[in-house]
């Protein structure tokens, strides 16, 4: 592995801890609605402007995606 995919996986699962504490879920439940609306290839696939970002507007945009993805 090198450091660029490293570094977007590091990124995923600082995502994945992030949502779960921002809406108080277990890891669990992240992780099924993330594979069901597939938010870790987003966020893998987007990792260059992505992970620029605040940790707010992050949680913002993954919710907005995941709306997106249920329309």
């Amino acid at each position: 592995m090198n450091r660029q995919e490293a570094a977007k996986l590091y990124f995923v699962s600082f995502c994945i801890e992030q949502y779960k504490v921002y809406w108080g879920m277990k890891g669990g439940e992240v992780m099924r609605l993330f594979d069901k609306h597939h938010v870790t290839e987003y966020l893998y696939d987007h990792y260059d402007v992505l992970h620029t970002q605040g940790t707010a507007w992050l949680m913002a945009e993954i919710g907005d995606y995941i709306k997106e993805q249920t329309a």
